[in-house]
């Protein structure tokens, strides 16, 4: 983990960046990625959830889903796997890593223009929407990881898990999937590339 001025690259994906906007981002302030696996519900549209769904269609036969009912399962499953994947990479850094930046508390940047663009390509893979390529400057505390070593969305034992986050926070040493955490004072510093949607 570095603390100095570095000038990084962000795929702005919600809301389009301003020239000159400035951004900080503490401890207790939490991005997108937590809001969206610890905040988000996923109903169908009788308002039911996940396990009022599961008991109210089991039968002697097995389990009857419909369409919307089974994408409502499997987004919930797919929403939980991945909370628990941050939660248990979040508890090896407090534990073991506290002065780095928090991945639910921070802004993901790339290193490089190039490194940048791998991740929009990935993005793209997923069709989540990239507005923006932004150049940003940032004052703050700086963290490099792997992406490719985050524990994995498998049904291996939660102690494999954390060997895996314990492998992610020892910094992006294979050079996969370069993805830098950054959190203090952040000024938007060049619009890049601007993106139709």
């Amino acid at each position: 983990m570095q603390e100095k001025e570095l000038y990084v690259y962000h795929l702005v994906t919600r809301k389009k960046m301003a020239l000159g906007q400035i951004i900080r981002f503490d401890s207790n302030q939490k991005n997108t990625l937590y809001n969206f696996f610890f905040e988000k519900e996923q109903l169908n549209f009788k308002g039911e959830d996940f396990i009022q769904i599961m008991e109210g269609h089991y039968t002697n036969d097995g389990l009857k889903l419909d369409k919307e009912n089974a994408d409502v399962a499997m987004n919930y499953v797919g929403q939980t796997i991945r909370a628990i994947r941050e939660v248990i990479v979040e508890m090896v850094r407090l534990q073991e890593y506290p002065e780095y930046p928090s991945r639910l508390s921070c802004l993901y940047a790339a290193r490089s223009y190039e490194d940048a663009l791998k991740w929009k390509e990935l993005f793209d893979s997923f069709h989540r929407k990239v507005l923006q390529i932004v150049k940003l400057r940032v004052t703050g505390a700086i963290f490099e990881g792997d992406a490719n070593l985050l524990p994995k969305e498998e049904g291996v034992p939660f102690a494999r898990k954390i060997e895996q986050a314990r492998e992610y926070w020892q910094g992006n040493i294979n050079n996969g999937l370069p993805e830098l955490l950054i959190n203090g004072e952040i000024e938007v510093a060049e619009i890049i590339d601007e993106f139709s949607v």
